[in-house]
């Protein structure tokens, strides 16, 4: 099978393999398109909890965006950790000179075990500078109510913060709502100056749920650069991540990685 497009992903690293450029590059792989990075920060993180971040220089950050890009250019583009105002800055240098339309954006500040992953001022550069240039925004409920100021109890107070995320300069929201405490769905909600949708899905009851978000974004960003529209890509990435949950993997003693792979069917030759 031929790659059917090219995504240019920006993010840190994850060494456990469940979460950043790691599950970026398996949910492209698997999705049927071709994976490049700019990789922004090295971490050393398991299951249970993020050990160290060691950040990439902003010059290098720049170097790998531009370099890249010039020799293989992206159809999309997925951004995820970005840890300083500096590096926010840098990308947005980048974006300029590459001018690629599909940019979905992850807004990753917090690891799945609790971890603070960048500072206050890089989440204002976020707010004010970062959301105007992109075409979707990914928040899960901590990461909103973080840009917003808003608590979110309800999928009324997400729709509310989504429409404050829309002043901000945001062209489409994805909330994603599973840390709402409903036991027995997950609702995120689509929402633009046009409309907004609802996709509510089955909970699964695991652990195993680390990388969720990074696999979301770029399964989305992937259906993206394939010329689906935004709600289809979006309906889509669900899907797939909620099938990468339901395989229920059981690996490490935190939270878990998902299974990348239940989409792929491997040919008969390779077994």
């Amino acid at each position: 099978m031929l790659p059917k497009s090219k995504i240019l992903i920006i993010a840190g690293s994850d060494s456990s393999g469940g979460a950043g450029i790691q599950a970026d590059i398996k949910t492209v792989t698997a999705l049927g398109s071709y994976a490049m990075t700019a990789i922004t920060a090295i971490t050393s993180q398991n299951t249970t909890g993020v050990k160290s971040i060691v950040p990439i220089s902003p010059r290098e950050i720049s170097s790998q965006i531009e370099f890249t890009s010039k020799d293989i250019k992206p159809d999309s583009i997925k951004i995820g950790m970005l840890h300083s105002s500096a590096v926010i800055d840098t990308v947005l240098k980048s974006l300029k000179k590459i001018r690629v339309s599909k940019v979905v954006l992850d807004p990753v500040m917090v690891a799945k075990g609790g971890a603070k992953l960048i500072d206050a001022k890089a989440i204002n550069n976020i707010r004010s500078k970062l959301l105007k240039k992109t075409y979707l925004i990914t928040p899960n409920i901590p990461e909103a109510e973080i840009l917003t100021n808003i608590k979110i109890k309800s999928i009324d107070d997400m729709v509310h913060a989504g429409y404050k995320l829309l002043k901000f300069g945001a062209k489409n929201i994805l909330i994603k709502g599973g840390h709402l405490k409903n036991h027995k769905q997950v609702s995120d909600i689509l929402l633009n100056n046009r409309e907004v949708v609802i996709f509510s899905n089955k909970r699964y009851k695991t652990k195993n749920t680390h990388g969720t978000g990074c696999t979301l974004s770029s399964a989305i960003a992937t259906y993206l650069s394939r010329g689906k529209v935004l709600k289809k890509a979006c309906e889509l990435g669900i899907k797939y991540v909620n099938q990468a949950i339901g395989s229920n993997l059981n690996y490490g003693k935190g939270n878990g990685p998902i299974n990348h792979l239940n989409s792929i069917k491997i040919n008969k030759k390779f077994k």
